[in-house]
C-alpha cells in the first residue's frame, strides 16, 4: 500500500541511488545534506523498500528518543529502542529494573532475528552485551501435556535470575504453591499461571497481578532470562581470575561480589564482571544483528568525537574507582572504541551521514550521495503567512502534505485556508496518492517539517504552523477495572492496629485454631489495653478493618468492657452529621444562588486549547469538561480537582480561565506561596502569548510603586488575570468584572482566609486545585454533598525516575552530584534533620569544591526561604541541601538528582512523593536513596530498607504508599478537624459512618447492620496445607466474610480454584455459612444456634414482618419446622430428619425460599 509520506521518494533519483547501492555495491555509503527529521524519514522507507533489520545509531540518547519518537509515528511496534546505562563501580542494594526489562525484551526480539528497526544511542553500541547463544540457550517453552519437575523448574528460575515469592508483585517473581506455578516472565504483560496434574502441565493462563485472578487461557509460553546477564556453567576460573587481580587495597565490596559469583547469586552491578565470566566471545550488540542488516549512523561526523569523549568519562570514572579499590585491573576494558566499530560490524552495510559534506577515513566510504534538502520556515500560527507560501510552492508544482496534530486542528485548518482560496483536501488515512500542487492535511504527529528540492515534495507539520508538538502518545489504554469492595482491605501484618466496630482499637497477634466439640475453626486473635484478649470468629471478619489513621506511635489502644469506645464513636459520629450537614445546606443554598452564565466556547478557545503542547489524559480531558459544563451553566461553580502534582491540573485552570476572559470577565488565582504565585505566572505568560489576556502577579518581589499601579489597573478593569498570595482578597483590591476564582492548594490557607474565601465563593465561580491525591471511597461518598474531578493517571512524557538504594559513601555524593552538575543540571540532597544540615552541606561542598550550595529548611523564616528556593529556580545554585519541606508542590524542572540521606527512617509514602520531585522535564531523572551503614539496623528499619529495596526493585508496597498519600489528602479536604476524628476510629470505620451521614441527612433509609451470629457444628476453616501463607489466609478469609449474594459467593470459588486448585470441603462450608448469613440479613434473623436436636432461626427484637416468612414455612416446609412467637419470634427445624452432610445446602435452600 501507498503512504503519502514516503512515496513520492521513488521519484527521487538520490533515493533510487541509495537503493541501488545497497543492493548492489560492496562498501559503506556516505550521504550528505539530510535534515535531523528526514533521517527517520529515509531509514522508514529504506526498510520499506528492503525489508531488512536496521539499526539507527544517533549520537545521544536524548537524540535517540527524537528520532524513535519519530519513526514510531511511521512504523508503529516495527520500532524499538535501546536507551544506555550508566556503568558505577560501587556497591547498590537495588536498583529499579524497569530500564533491564524493556532492554531484554529487545534483545529477546534481536535474538529472535525479528525484522525491525533498533534506535539506540553511541553509548549504548560501545557496552558490552550478554552473547547472543548464551541468551538463546536458556530460553525454555512449555506447553500443555509437558511434564515438569518442579525442583527442577524452581532451579532453572533461579539460575535465570528469579525471584521466589510467595505472591507475585513485579516482574522476574516467580511462585508456587502445591501444583500451581506462577511465572512473571518479561515476555508477557501479564504474568503466567500453569496448573499441573501431577507431573505434567494441565493448563496454563495469564493473570492479573492486582487482582489474581486469570485473564486467558494459552497453550504455550516460554520463560526467558529474568535480567540482563546470565551466568555460565563454570564459573570457578572466572573466580580463580577475579581473586587475582585484587590486592590489599581491594575493598571488601568487591569480595562480596566475589562470594556472589561464586555462588552464582545476582546482584547489581555482575555485568562488569563479563569480561571474566565470557572472555572469548564477541560481545557486540551488532552479533544481534542479521547478516544482511543495515547499520545506519544518523551524523559520523560526530560519532568520533562521542566515542572519545565517553570512553575518556570512563576511564577517568574507572581510575578514580581503582583507587577506591571499588575497581579491579580488567574492568578498563568494558567498552568498545570509536576503531572496533569497522570490525564489529562485520561487512554489514553501513549507511553514514552527515549534514555538510566532508571526507571521513575511517570507513571504506565507496558511494557518495548529495540530497539537496531546507528547513520548512515557520509561520507562528498567522494563517496568511502560511497561505502565501503555499501558493508559492503549489504554483512551482510541489506535493505538499499539512501534517496536524488532531484531527479537529486539521478541519480547522481546512476551513481557515477555505476562507483565503485555497483548496485542500483532508485524509485520515496515509494510504492515498498526493498529486503535484495538491495540498493534503492528515493528523500526524511529526517532530518538524522537512522538504526535499529535488522531487518538490514537502512536508510542514503543526510546529512550524502554530509552533507546537505534541509527542505522540504511545500508552495503551488501561483498562479500567471496578474494584469490589473487597479492595478496601490491606495486607494485615502480625502486629499491626485494627478496629474492631463494637470493641475500638487492638492490636492483632495471629490466626489461632481452636476445637470446641471436635469442630474446627479459625479466630482473629486481638489484643486490648491491659493485655485483654478478644477472638473473633472468623466469619465475623468483616467487623475488623485494618487501622489507617495517625502516625503508629500515637495510637491508643482501647479497653474491653469499658464504654470508652462507644462513647469515643457517638461523638465522631455527631460531628460528622454536623458537618455532612453543614455542607449539604451550603450545597443546597448554592444550587439556588444564579450565578453569571458562560457562553459557549469559541473559535478561539479551540485554537487555543490546540496549542497545549502535550497530550491530555483522559481524567485531565474530563476535568476540563466538567468545569466548563459548571461554567456554562447559570448556577454558581464550586469545583475541586484533585490530583498529585504535575498531573495537569493547572491546565485545566488555564482553560477555565481562557473561556472566563472570551467574556471579557477578571479572573483571580489565588496561591498560598510567592514562589508559586512566580511560576503561575510564568506558565500563564507562556501559555497566553500572542492573546489579548494581561497577566499580572502581585507579590513583594514587585516594588510597592508596581503594586499600586496593578491595583489601578484591575480597579478599572484592564487586568485580565490577577495572581497572588491572601494579598489579593484584602479590602483595598476590587475587580469589578470578577467572574473566576482560582485557588491553589486550599488546604494551604489559614482558618481566616478561609473566611474570606467563603464570602467570594457565594458569589462568583470558583475553581479548587488541590495536590494531595484523595482516596476513591471518600471521592465516591463526597460525590453528592461536593462537586469534584479526579485526576489520577500520569502525564504521558515523563520518563519514569530511575531509583537506586546503596549505601550512604562520600565516594557516591560525589560521584552522583559531579555526574548532575556535569550534565548542566541541579540536585536536591534530602537530609531531615536541621542540626546537623550545616555539616551535611560542608561535607558537600568539601566533595564538590565547584558545587553552588544553598540550605533550606522549615526553621527559616518564609522570606529566607523563598529567596532561597527562587535562587535555586533561577539557577543561582546547583546544589538545595534541604528537609522534607520540597515534598509539597515545588516544580523545578532542571532539577533531575535527588539523593535522600538516611532514607530508611522515612515512609515509603513520603519518599513516593520525593521521587516524584525529580525528573519534571523531559530529562532523565535519577533518586538515590541512601541509609546510613551501622553495624546494629535496628530491626524496624532492617524492615523498612526491605520494603524500600522491593519498593524499588518490583514496585510492591505502592500501594501501601499511596494509600498514606491519601488518608493525608482526605484530611485536607475535609479540614483538621475531622482529620482527628480520623485518628480516633481509623479511616474505613469513618467513611462508613461519613456514608450514613449523609444518607440521613439527605432523608434517605439507613437500614442498621444486623449482627448475625451463626453456631452451627461444621468445620469451617482454611486448612494451612491449602494457603499457607498468613497474609494471603486473611485476605481470603475477609474476602469471604465479605459475601453478600450467590454472585459473590461463586466469585469468590472461582478465584479459589484460579489460585489453589480444588477447594476442600472445609473451605465449601466456610463460603456456604457467609452466604447463609447474607440472606439472614435480609430476613433480620440476628442468631442461628443448635438446641436441643432442633436448629433455632432468631428474629430481631420487635420485628414485625415474620408472619409473611411464617405462612410460606407452613406451605412447604410443616412437617419440620416449630414456629415460636412473642417479642423476639423465632422458628426451629428439627434435626432428626435431616442428614447431616447435606444440612447446609437445605438451610440455603430453605432461607432462600422464604426470602
Amino acid at each position: 500500500m501507498n503512504d503519502i509520506f514516503v512515496y513520492p521518494l521513488q521519484n527521487s533519483k538520490e533515493y533510487k541511488d541509495i537503493i541501488n547501492c545497497i543492493n548492489n555495491n560492496k562498501g559503506s555509503l556516505l550521504i550528505n545534506g539530510l535534515l535531523a527529521v528526514q533521517k527517520p524519514h529515509i531509514a522508514y522507507s529504506m526498510y520499506r523498500d528492503l525489508n531488512r533489520q536496521t539499526i539507527f545509531i544517533t549520537n545521544s540518547d536524548l537524540e535517540a528518543k527524537k528520532v524513535y519518537d519519530d519513526l514510531s509515528f511511521y512504523m508503529k511496534d516495527k520500532v524499538e529502542y535501546i536507551g544506555f546505562q550508566d556503568i558505577l563501580f560501587y556497591h547498590l542494594d537495588a536498583k529499579d529494573r524497569s530500564e533491564e526489562a524493556k532492554r531484554l525484551k529487545v534483545l529477546l526480539k534481536l535474538a529472535k532475528g525479528e525484522n525491525i528497526i533498533l534506535v539506540t544511542s553511541i553509548e549504548a553500541v560501545m557496552r558490552k552485551y550478554i552473547p547472543k547463544e548464551i541468551l538463546l540457550e536458556n530460553i525454555y517453552t512449555y506447553k500443555i501435556g509437558d511434564v515438569i519437575n518442579l525442583e527442577k523448574l524452581s532451579e532453572t528460575l533461579v539460575n535465570l535470575g528469579y525471584e521466589r515469592v510467595s505472591k507475585i508483585e513485579g516482574f522476574g517473581q516467580f511462585s508456587i504453591r502445591g501444583g500451581i506455578v506462577d511465572i512473571f516472565s518479561l515476555e508477557y504483560n501479564n504474568p503466567i499461571r500453569m496448573e499441573l496434574f501431577d507431573d505434567e502441565i494441565d493448563s496454563i493462563r495469564t493473570f492479573d497481578v492486582f487482582s489474581q485472578k486469570s485473564i486467558e487461557k494459552i497453550n504455550k509460553f516460554s520463560i526467558t532470562p529474568s535480567r540482563e546477564f546470565i551466568y555460565p556453567e563454570n564459573v570457578e576460573e572466572a573466580v580463580d581470575k577475579i581473586k587475582k587481580d585484587t590486592d590489599k587495597n581491594t575493598n571488601e565490596d568487591v569480595f562480596l561480589n566475589i562470594d556472589n559469583i561464586n555462588s552464582k547469586t545476582y546482584f547489581q552491578g555482575i555485568e562488569n564482571y563479563i569480561d571474566y565470566l565470557y572472555p572469548e566471545e564477541n560481545k557486540s550488540i551488532f552479533t544481534y544483528l542479521q547478516e544482511n542488516a543495515i547499520v545506519f549512523f544518523n551524523d559520523i561526523s560526530r560519532t568520533k568525537e562521542r566515542c572519545e569523549n565517553y570512553l575518556n568519562e570512563f576511564k577517568e570514572n574507572y581510575k578514580l574507582n581503582l583507587e577506591r579499590g571499588l575497581a579491579i585491573k580488567n574492568q578498563g576494558k568494558l567498552l568498545y572504541t570509536y576503531n572496533d566499530l569497522d570490525f564489529l560490524s562485520e561487512g554489514r552495510k553501513l549507511v553514514l551521514n552527515t549534514l555538510l559534506p566532508k571526507p571521513i577515513n575511517d570507513f571504506n566510504v565507496k558511494s557518495i550521495i548529495n540530497f539537496d534538502s531546507r528547513e520548512v520556515p515557520t509561520f507562528n500560527a498567522k494563517v496568511d503567512v502560511l497561505a502565501e507560501e503555499l501558493n508559492r510552492l503549489k504554483y512551482n508544482g510541489y506535493k505538499i502534505v499539512l501534517a496536524t496534530n488532531t484531527y479537529d486542528r486539521a478541519k480547522k485548518l481546512h476551513a481557515d485556508l477555505l476562507d483565503l482560496d485555497l483548496e485542500s483536501t483532508i485524509s485520515k488515512d496515509r494510504g492515498m496518492e498526493i498529486k503535484s500542487s495538491q495540498i493534503v492535511i492528515i493528523p500526524a504527529r511529526i517532530t518538524s517539517g522537512f522538504e526535499y528540492k529535488s522531487i518538490k515534495f514537502v512536508v510542514i507539520t503543526d510546529n512550524e504552523m502554530i509552533g507546537v508538538h505534541k509527542r505522540t502518545s504511545t500508552s495503551k489504554s488501561k483498562k479500567q477495572k471496578k474494584g469490589k469492595k473487597i479492595e478496601s482491605f490491606l495486607d494485615l501484618n502480625i502486629g499491626d492496629y485494627v478496629v474492631h466496630e463494637n470493641s475500638g482499637v487492638g492490636r492483632y497477634t495471629g490466626i489461632e485454631q481452636i476445637t470446641v466439640n471436635n469442630i474446627k475453626k479459625d479466630y482473629m486473635k486481638l489484643v486490648y489495653q491491659g493485655g485483654d484478649n478478644l477472638y473473633v470468629p472468623i466469619d465475623q471478619m468483616d467487623k475488623v478493618q485494618k487501622y489507617i489513621g495517625v502516625e503508629e506511635d500515637k495510637v491508643k489502644l482501647n479497653k474491653l468492657g469499658t464504654n470508652e469506645w462507644t462513647r469515643a464513636k457517638a461523638k465522631v459520629k455527631k460531628e460528622i452529621e454536623d458537618m455532612t450537614k453543614e455542607l449539604i445546606e451550603l450545597y443546597a443554598k448554592r444550587e439556588k444562588v444564579k450565578g453569571y452564565k458562560f457562553s459557549k466556547d469559541t473559535p478561539w478557545q479551540g485554537e487555543f486549547e490546540s496549542l497545549f503542547p502535550h497530550q491530555e489524559t483522559d481524567d485531565q480531558l474530563r476535568a476540563i469538561e466538567e468545569t466548563k459544563k459548571d461554567m456554562e451553566s447559570d448556577k454558581v461553580m464550586d469545583r475541586l480537582i484533585c490530583g498529585d502534582v504535575g498531573y495537569g491540573k493547572t491546565e485545566v485552570a488555564i482553560r477555565a480561565i481562557f473561556k472566563a476572559c472570551m467574556d471579557q470577565k477578571q479572573v483571580a488565582v489565588l496561591v498560598p506561596t510567592t514562589i508559586l504565585a512566580q511560576q503561575h505566572y510564568n506558565t500563564f505568560k507562556e501559555r497566553f502569548e500572542g492573546y489579548p489576556i494581561r497577566v499580572e502577579v502581585l507579590s513583594r518581589f514587585k516594588t510597592p510603586k508596581q503594586q499600586k499601579q496593578i491595583i489601578e489597573d484591575a480597579k478599572k478593569g484592564l487586568v485580565d488575570v490577577l495572581i497572588g498570595t491572601h494579598r489579593i482578597i484584602s479590602k483595598d483590591i476590587n475587580m469589578p468584572n470578577l467572574g473566576l476564582v482560582v485557588i491553589d492548594e486550599e488546604q494551604r490557607f489559614g482558618v481566616k482566609h478561609k473566611e474570606s474565601l467563603k464570602k467570594i465563593k457565594s458569589t462568583v465561580d470558583v475553581l479548587t486545585l488541590s495536590a494531595t491525591p484523595i482516596p476513591r471511597t471518600l471521592h465516591m461518598s463526597l460525590s453528592g454533598i461536593r462537586d469534584m474531578s479526579v485526576i489520577e493517571e500520569p502525564p504521558q512524557e515523563r520518563h519514569p525516575v530511575i531509583t537506586y538504594v546503596t549505601e550512604a559513601k562520600e565516594s557516591i555524593i560525589q560521584d552522583e552530584i559531579e555526574r548532575e552538575l556535569g550534565r548542566g543540571g541541579q540536585v536536591f540532597f534530602v537530609y531531615n534533620r536541621v542540626e546537623r544540615i550545616e555539616e551535611m552541606a560542608s561535607m558537600i561542598q568539601r566533595l564538590v569544591p565547584d558545587a553552588k550550595v544553598a540550605i533550606a529548611h522549615g526553621r527559616m523564616t518564609s522570606k529566607d526561604l523563598e529567596n532561597i528556593i527562587l535562587g535555586f529556580l533561577n539557577k543561582e545554585f546547583n546544589v538545595l541541601v534541604c528537609t522534607t519541606i520540597i515534598e509539597t508542590g515545588m516544580d523545578i524542572s532542571n532539577a533531575n538528582t535527588m539523593i535522600v540521606y538516611d532514607a530508611d527512617k522515612m515512609g515509603l509514602a513520603q519518599l513516593y512523593q520525593l521521587r516524584g520531585r525529580v525528573g519534571r522535564s523531559t530529562r532523565q531523572g535519577y533518586a538515590y536513596l541512601m541509609y546510613e551503614k551501622d553495624k546494629s539496623l535496628s530491626e524496624i528499619a532492617e524492615k523498612r530498607l526491605k520494603a524500600i529495596r522491593e519498593f524499588t526493585e518490583f514496585g510492591s508496597g505502592f500501594k501501601i504508599a499511596m494509600r498514606d498519600l491519601e488518608i493525608r489528602g482526605a484530611g485536607n479536604i475535609l479540614g483538621s478537624q475531622q482529620h482527628g476524628h480520623m485518628a480516633v476510629i481509623g479511616y474505613d470505620l469513618y467513611v462508613k459512618m461519613l456514608n450514613e451521614a449523609i444518607k440521613k441527612v439527605k432523608g434517605e433509609v439507613v437500614s442498621e447492620d444486623i449482627d448475625v451470629e451463626i453456631d452451627l457444628s461444621v468445620n469451617a476453616y482454611i486448612p494451612d496445607n491449602y494457603i499457607t501463607d498468613e497474609l494471603i489466609k486473611i485476605e481470603m478469609y475477609k474476602k469471604i466474610a465479605s459475601i453478600e449474594s450467590k454472585e459473590d459467593m461463586y466469585e469468590v470459588q472461582e478465584e479459589l480454584e484460579d489460585r489453589y486448585s480444588n477447594i476442600p470441603d472445609s473451605v465449601y462450608n466456610l463460603m456456604d455459612i457467609a452466604y447463609i448469613k447474607s440472606l439472614c440479613k435480609g430476613l433480620y434473623i440476628e442468631d442461628i444456634k443448635e438446641i436441643a436436636k432442633e436448629l433455632r432461626f432468631k428474629f430481631v427484637k420487635g420485628y414485625k414482618g415474620f408472619e409473611g416468612i411464617y405462612s410460606v414455612l407452613l406451605k412447604q416446609y410443616k412437617d419440620d419446622v416449630i414456629l415460636y412467637f412473642g417479642e423476639t419470634p423465632s422458628f426451629a427445624i428439627k434435626l432428626d430428619n435431616i442428614k447431616k452432610e447435606a444440612a447446609l445446602e437445605y438451610y440455603k435452600k430453605l432461607l432462600e425460599d422464604i426470602s
